[in-house]
């Protein structure tokens, strides 16, 4: 398995390819066609923030990495209604209320709970939390289909750099990274508790999405 793992890292150095930025179609999907006020927590480069833009009536990026927020800002139209906050999440995070939250690879490097807590606290009655994750896999069907990712991976990053004389990774992958600590079942028992209803359901690409709707007759406590 280390041997599989150390090959496909090498592959994906030489073919990069987002896989975040994968489930950014499957992410807008999820929202209404026109939407208030969304927050994207660890926006990094911008990248979601600005398909977010076309869809929303404002936009706050956050981030603890000022070098990612400096390139998130270059990236940017000055004219779009888009604005980025150097912030820690959870509690560092810009008040709401919000109609939408996002959060990309970003859960597994914040406390969960507390995480979790402050933006259903952030979201307006009937809002949408919208969670692209990363678990530790764990069982038999985790690796599974860790293994069936392996040959669409390289596959992805075959298509996506062909023709390509030299690849170069995309801005967004350049953000610090770590390794998640909970397992999904850890991350549904406390979505479970905290946001009753949640949909989390397994992904290819080792990750996970979590879908939150908040309730309308009244806002989180």
């Amino acid at each position: 398995m280390s041997r599989l793992v150390e090959a496909l890292h090498r592959f994906n150095a030489d073919h990069p390819w987002d896989h975040n930025a994968h489930y950014h179609r499957w992410l807008l999907r999820q929202l209404p066609r026109r939407v208030g006020r969304v927050l994207d927590v660890g926006c990094g480069s911008g990248d979601l923030v600005r398909l977010l833009a076309g869809r929303a009536e404002s936009v706050v990026g956050a981030d603890a990495e000022p070098r990612m927020l400096e390139e998130a800002r270059r990236l940017t139209d000055a004219a779009a209604p888009v604005t980025y906050a150097l912030a820690s999440a959870p509690h560092g995070l810009p008040a709401g209320p919000y109609d939408v939250i996002t959060c990309v690879a970003v859960l597994h490097h914040l406390p969960c709970a507390d995480a979790l807590t402050r933006f259903r606290r952030e979201l307006a009655p009937g809002g949408t939390l919208v969670v692209v994750g990363c678990a530790r896999p764990k069982g038999v069907l985790d690796h599974a289909i860790g293994l069936a990712a392996v040959p669409l991976n390289m596959l992805t990053g075959w298509v996506k750099n062909r023709g390509r004389a030299t690849a170069r990774r995309p801005v967004s992958m350049t953000a610090p990274t770590r390794d998640p600590e909970l397992t999904l079942t850890e991350i549904g028992r406390e979505a479970r508790r905290i946001l009753p209803g949640a949909r989390l359901r397994r992904r290819l690409f080792w990750r996970y999405t979590l879908l939150w709707r908040a309730p309308v007759s009244a806002r989180a406590s």
